[in-house]
Formats: C-alpha cells, sequence, structure tokens
C-alpha cells in the first residue's frame, strides 16, 4: 500500500470523522501530503552515494477560508503529515538533518484552493533523525501558488556560505564531491520509481519494470528510453498513450511531462545530481 493512501485511511479514523466536515474545504489533505512529497524530491540533495539530504521543516500557506478551517485542528494534521514524510522518507531513503516539522500558515495573496508550500532543512544537534552528525544552516524554498494538488517545483536556491551542500564548488576542504549526474524517476499514484536503466517498459503485465494495475493499460503499453532528449514510446498499446495533452506513440520527455495510460497518470522528473 503506498504512502498517501495509507496517511488517507489514517486521516479517516481521526476524531471520530470531526475532519470529514472540515475537510469539504477546496484544499484536501491528500493534495498537500503529495505536495510535500514533491518537495522533497524537487529539494533532494545528494551529499554521497549513501546519503541524500531532504528538508524537514516544511510551512504550508493557505488561503484564509482553507485556513480558518484546518487551523483548529493544525496539530494533529501537522502530526499526519509529518508522519507521512517520514513513511516517505524512508520508502526513498531520504535523511534528515532534524525533526520533521509541517506548520500551517495564512497568506492573504491566496484565494481558496490555492496553497503554496515552502520547505527548508534545519540541523539540529539533538534530533536522531540527524545523520551522520553533520551540521547544514537552513536553505528555503518555495512554489506559486497552485489549485487541485498540482504543486509546481519550487524555484531552486542555493545554499548560504557554511552550508554542508556547498561541498559540490570542490573548495578546498571542503570534503569528499557529491557525485554530479542526472537522477531519473517516475511518479504513480505517489509512488515514486527510479529509472536505473537505458530503457524501461510500463504495463500491466507482471515481466514488465514498473507493473500498472489498469484495466485501460496493456500488458506492455509503453517504454521510457534515457537519452538526448529522454523520450517515451508506445509498444503498440490498445489505447495509446497521452504526453502533456497530445495523443502520440512517440514523443521527447522533460522535467514533469505527464504520460497517461489507461486511467493512469505517470510524471516523468530528473534532476541533475
Amino acid at each position: 500500500m503506498g504512502v498517501l493512501k495509507r496517511f488517507e485511511q489514517r486521516l479517516e479514523g481521526l476524531v471520530n470523522g470531526t475532519f470529514a466536515k472540515v475537510f469539504k474545504s477546496e484544499v484536501q489533505p491528500v493534495e498537500i501530503a503529495g505536495a510535500l512529497q514533491r518537495e522533497c524530491d524537487n529539494n533532494a540533495s545528494i551529499w554521497n552515494r549513501d546519503r541524500t539530504v531532504v528538508p524537514n521543516d516544511f510551512i504550508v500557506e493557505l488561503s484564509t477560508p482553507d485556513y480558518e478551517r484546518l487551523s483548529p485542528y493544525s496539530g494533529q494534521l501537522g502530526d499526519e503529515l509529518s508522519g507521512m514524510v517520514r513513511d516517505y522518507a524512508k520508502q526513498q531513503r531520504y535523511t534528515f538533518m532534524g525533526p520533521i516539522k509541517v506548520h500551517l500558515e495564512k497568506a492573504e495573496d491566496l484565494d481558496t484552493g490555492l496553497y503554496r508550500v515552502r520547505s527548508r532543512t534545519l540541523a539540529s544537534s539533538t534530533s536522531q533523525d540527524r545523520p551522520g552528525g553533520q551540521a547544514a544552516a537552513a536553505r528555503a524554498t518555495g512554489g506559486p501558488p497552485q489549485a487541485g494538488g498540482h504543486v509546481a517545483p519550487p524555484m531552486p536556491s542555493s545554499p548560504p556560505p557554511g552550508a554542508a551542500p556547498a561541498a559540490r564548488t570542490g573548495a578546498p576542504g571542503a570534503g569528499p564531491q557529491p557525485y554530479a549526474q542526472t537522477r531519473r524517476w517516475i511518479e504513480i499514484n505517489g509512488t515514486r520509481h527510479q529509472i536505473s536503466r537505458p530503457t524501461l517498459v510500463l504495463g500491466r503485465s507482471t515481466d514488465a519494470d514498473v507493473r500498472i494495475d489498469d484495466p485501460g493499460v496493456s500488458r506492455r503499453h509503453c517504454e521510457i528510453r534515457v537519452g538526448t532528449p529522454p523520450t517515451v514510446q508506445d509498444l503498440g498499446s490498445t489505447n495509446g498513450i497521452v504526453v502533456d495533452g497530445q495523443h502520440t506513440t512517440r514523443a521527447s520527455l522533460r522535467d514533469g511531462s505527464r504520460i497517461v495510460v489507461g486511467s493512469t497518470t505517470i510524471v516523468y522528473r530528473q534532476a541533475e545530481g
């Protein structure tokens, strides 16, 4: 069972259904949960072969109506969202520099249904989540307001002087250099699948590299090929593929490209490590 699905099930049992009325607001907690996952993915920092550090302090900005509906339960909701982030990080083998916290804040410039997620990496000398005793300065990121759960990747920001990721610059005494490489993966229903080979076959068959349990998906539906640029190729499926809103048999991919097969949406992601 996926991390987001488990989060939804836990949420349903909170406060004997009290949340059911509150969550009729435009912004749904599962949308926020998905945005936090993407915030981790978009701001993951590879320190070495065995350690990828992600933000641990998150601020979710909401419109005034949505904030007023959710703020009375912000403590419990923050705890549940923090637990979801921890579960997702464990699944993706991410690590944190300090304890995970999720805060709700009101933003006067947002309309109902819009939200914005900001994050930063905060070090803590006492947190058991802190990997290897390393120290890091805070790094904040933030994206434009979005609706319906489609949160755009935040604008990249550079860590301030003294932040450990500055080892990328290769300055004397900076320590081991992180591996510079392009990381590629796809996201399906909140689950991340790494692309670690030249081709990745998606389909309903158990022989596919990534199995998609969808009656509208063929046994070997399509194939993602790593190249310059990366591409997706239909493999003679019954229902074809739609890439960024266009029906096609073959298309180039960019970070954030959306591939629809059957009733399933696949998001292609890539980032320089």
